[in-house]
């Protein structure tokens, strides 16, 4: 699909789509193998709309909200649309300024910068994606601050200051209550337009699963599309664990069954067994049962 294919299909009004092609013509981009080719387009109007007038308006964005809403997909698709390099950070305890921003290294000759994602972001122009942003320590993120804000700059000491490139922006997301996670600080908040994602609808699942397995069973589908819902209302009363809300893996598994596995086994390897727990293992695994005969191949599931 190209950009324009998907600025269509993503429902955003005519006059917008208009804007963001502006756009791309206005910003060249000198790291072309840096943009994103999404495996998946993302669905929901409303989403799309808020997000891309936001990168418009020369805003920062901050997706949140729980597991299998679409961040990532939504993120590869708003660098891909727009034309842009995507540069990727995913936080952890031990991520520093030094990492972000770039650090000092010896080439064998001499001491040189080595610079970091969010520098390179910054220069190219690109949208970087500041993944599980609220797992990163708050001092790692204060060097941000002039490069999230108005000011638009990164300083690094010992080198000249830089200017960020107006066709930067930088995406981040967040899921709550994970073990490591911390709240945001309000001076980082305040940085961001913020953007709550929501589960995706019954209906935008089906478009999704038609575009990336066309021709698979309607019948099958509408299970399928009934267990990721069940999953996610037992997740949602502590039933089971949010690690069987995995919309990526409930679509990897018509990948396995396409080459060679039943759909039972396939679901096992990318839902059933991510539990690690054997009580909730066999809870997951008669939910899918219920719904969803496990001998069925890839004759049966795609016709």
């Amino acid at each position: 699909m190209t950009a324009d294919g998907m600025l269509a299909e993503a429902g955003l009004p005519s006059d917008m789509i208009k804007k963001v092609k502006e756009f791309r013509t206005k910003y060249d981009c000198d790291e072309d193998d840096r943009i994103p080719s999404p495996d998946h387009i993302y669905y929901g109007p409303e989403v799309w709309k808020r997000a891309v007038a936001a990168l418009l308006s020369g805003e920062n964005l901050l997706l949140t909200g729980p597991k299998a809403t679409g961040k990532n997909v939504l993120a590869d698709c708003l660098a891909f649309v727009f034309g842009r390099p995507q540069w990727n950070v995913s936080f952890h305890a031990n991520v520093d300024a030094a990492y972000l921003i770039g650090t000092d290294t010896y080439d064998g000759q001499k001491v040189v910068f080595r610079p970091g994602p969010v520098y390179e972001c910054a220069m190219h122009g690109g949208f970087g994606v500041l993944d599980e942003i609220n797992m990163a320590k708050n001092e790692a993120m204060a060097v941000l601050h002039s490069t999230l804000d108005f000011r638009r700059i990164i300083d690094v000491p010992g080198y000249e200051r830089i200017h960020v490139s107006p066709a930067a922006r930088f995406v981040g997301t967040m899921n709550y209550g994970y073990a490591g996670t911390r709240e945001l600080n309000e001076a980082l908040v305040s940085r961001f337009a913020v953007l709550s994602m929501p589960l995706i609808e019954k209906a935008d699942l089906k478009k999704l699963i038609d575009a990336s397995y066309p021709g698979i069973n309607s019948d099958i589908e509408s299970q399928f599309i009934e267990l990721f819902y069940e999953l996610q209302d037992k997740a949602s009363h502590s039933e089971v664990s949010e690690r069987s809300v995995d919309l990526r893996g409930m679509l990897d598994s018509l990948k396995l069954v396409q080459n060679g596995l039943s759909l039972g086994e396939a679901l096992r390897m990318t839902i059933v067994d991510k539990s690690f727990d054997t009580y909730e293992e066999q809870l997951i695994h008669d939910v899918i049962k219920a719904r969803i005969p496990e001998e069925l191949t890839s004759k049966e599931v795609f016709g």
